[in-house]
């Protein structure tokens, strides 16, 4: 697993391992705004309850990942050396042969929203197929994930870099809009993109990511 990491040359990944016995990947991913930084552990764990999964036990594989004690306390995670078996590695890819619309919707039933009950579900598109995510809330509200974010976390933890468009569906908004911080995360990783928003009222309507951050900083200057 490699790290998206070009302003600290760090190179962080780890496993979750779920109590259905899932591994779930997650490697850091860094951005300009260095607080929006996703952490390898922060990554993996809210891959892990955005499947509707349990974490488990830590496996770091590595450098240490950003609080990484918060995670391990927060779900009694097991901190394991062993090796993950790749069989069992979560796979995210949803394969082209259902309609976008109906792929959200039975993706918001995973998502973590035990404080706003706002579900949000994200499809990123790569020409494999489509890469799932749903925001996911945890204690520490700061801590926890967009629908956006888990997707693009997946993403880039299992290798696909080709990211050609995304789609956001948010069921309860009369006008489904990514936050501040996704839209700062996306003109990072995939600014020429594609983004179609699904709004709650049946309705939708199409941008460009880096259309929906003017001015955004985006300044090459900070790279190593």
């Amino acid at each position: 697993m490699k790290s998206y990491s070009p302003y600290s040359g760090i190179e962080e990944s780890c496993y979750v391992l779920g109590e259905s016995g899932i591994f779930y990947p997650g490697v850091r991913i860094e951005n300009v705004s260095y607080p929006l930084t996703i952490s390898a552990i922060q990554a993996a764990v809210c891959s892990c309850l955005a499947n509707g999964d349990k974490p488990d036990r830590f496996l770091q594989e590595k450098n240490p990942s950003e609080l990484q004690d918060y995670w391990i306390r927060k779900f009694n995670m097991v901190h394991d050396d062993a090796e993950p078996i790749p069989e069992m590695v979560y796979a995210p890819l949803i394969h082209k042969n259902r309609p976008v619309i109906e792929i959200l919707r039975e993706l918001t039933g995973n998502a973590v929203t035990p404080h706003s009950s706002f579900p949000v579900s994200a499809l990123i598109e790569t020409k494999q197929g489509y890469i799932p995510g749903v925001n996911v809330e945890v204690s520490a509200w700061a801590l926890g994930l967009c629908a956006e974010r888990v997707a693009i976390a997946r993403a880039i933890a299992s290798g696909f870099n080709n990211l050609e468009s995304i789609v956001v569906y948010a069921p309860k908004a009369e006008f489904a809009s990514p936050c501040g911080a996704c839209r700062q995360v996306l003109a990072e990783l995939m600014p020429d993109s594609s983004l179609e928003l699904q709004h709650g009222d049946g309705t939708l309507s199409k941008y460009i990511v880096s259309h929906m951050l003017p001015y955004g900083f985006t300044s090459g200057a900070l790279k190593k």
